[in-house]
């Protein structure tokens, strides 16, 4: 069954109900001309799932990947072996071209890169990528930690991109940091903004 909402949750498909009122936001950084954006503070044990909106997120350069990574070691090293699987949907402007399709050349197999979140966005004045990333337990040290995301995007040659990323960071040491970049140039602008969200 599809995530839908229903006027008093963010997700609800009878396995994951999470509230509006549960959230908290924790913290929110806005780039300008930005190399990346790190979260280095305000991640631990004190809520089961963390969540990351990025909104309006603008890359410097044209028909760039927006990614992220975490860190074991409060954000000296981005390089979490992580596992993933990614698809997307498409369609462009004129109405000539559409696509579910999986996207191999983004997804890992026990690779330390940044996991790819929006591919790829377009630099003209008008075009962004938005989106969430809900990130499970990371303070566990007993389960690798799960995540999921999806987002909606402007490609840079006029398509609406729908990106869909799961995985998981295969550690058990707890996760205490995240880092967001492009894979080339900088975040011309954007804000990402973390929240815990309760789990009653």
């Amino acid at each position: 069954m599809p995530f839908i909402s229903n006027g008093t949750t963010i997700l609800d498909n009878g396995a994951f109900n999470v509230s509006l009122g549960n959230q908290v936001l924790i913290s929110e950084q806005t780039a300008s001309a930005s190399a990346s954006v790190s979260f280095t503070s305000g991640i631990d044990s004190t809520y089961p799932i963390y969540k990351f909106e990025f909104i309006n997120i603008h890359p410097q350069t044209d028909d760039v990947r927006f990614r992220f990574q975490g860190s074991t070691d409060g954000g000296s090293n981005y390089n979490v072996a992580i596992t993933s699987t990614t698809f997307r949907a498409y369609h462009d402007e004129g109405d000539t071209a559409t696509a579910l399709e999986y996207r191999t050349p983004d997804d890992q197999a026990n690779g330390t890169s940044y996991q790819m979140l929006v591919n790829p966005l377009g630099n003209d004045n008008d075009q962004s990528g938005n989106g969430e990333i809900f990130i499970f337990s990371p303070s566990s040290t007993t389960f690798v930690k799960h995540f999921i995301s999806r987002a909606v995007s402007s490609f840079y040659l006029d398509y609406v991109l729908d990106d869909f990323v799961a995985g998981y960071f295969n550690t058990t040491s707890a996760l205490n940091a995240f880092s967001f970049n492009m894979e080339s140039g900088n975040i011309d602008s954007g804000t990402i903004k973390l929240y815990g969200i309760k789990d009653s």
